[in-house]
């Protein structure tokens, strides 16, 4: 038992942060933690140990965030994303209202894996490191992915601004 509540400790605020990052309901995140903790310890003998343990928990969060959005239809989208109660940095400071629903509507539109690595980056603050854990992919492929879909996003924006001239 001593053991369970350690490994809650250590990667339960990781797991929260991966949940936050896909649902921004800081509500539903912490109850998909709880279940996907549930779900770990229901299921450790399926953990072979192929894989990080972050790895492992944060595809059982993804599972679990699947279900909750079955079993709730009227789940937000994405880009309704409510106002947080974090710090905001000097960047996201400047960035008007319109702004930021413009960029988290051509967020939604991109591409998986895209949409979830900048989700990941931007929303969580999680490390290429960690990012690359997540996908059980490298640290540089977590890198590449996320600039590849930041083009993604500029070019729209590109597009946007001049068809606004037009």
């Amino acid at each position: 038992m001593q053991q369970i509540e350690e490994a809650y400790k250590q990667y339960a605020d990781y797991v929260y942060k991966y949940l936050m990052s896909l649902t921004h309901n800081h509500d539903i995140s912490e109850e998909l933690t709880q279940e996907t903790f549930y779900q770990a310890v229901k299921n450790i003998k399926k953990f072979d140990g192929s894989s990080k343990i972050t790895t492992w928990l944060c595809a059982i969060a993804k599972n679990q965030l699947l279900v909750y959005r079955r079993k709730h239809t009227a789940f937000e989208p994405v880009e309704r994303i409510a106002a947080q109660d974090e710090e905001q940095s000097p960047e996201q400071l400047l960035i008007s209202a319109e702004e930021k629903s413009s960029l988290y509507k051509k967020l939604h539109l991109l591409p998986e894996p895209f949409r979830e690595i900048l989700y990941l980056r931007l929303l969580a603050g999680l490390s290429f490191s960690e990012i690359g854990e997540i996908f059980g992919k490298t640290e540089n492929w977590a890198r590449v992915t996320y600039y590849r879909g930041k083009e993604k996003i500029k070019k729209e924006t590109e597009k946007d601004e001049q068809q606004s001239v037009l």
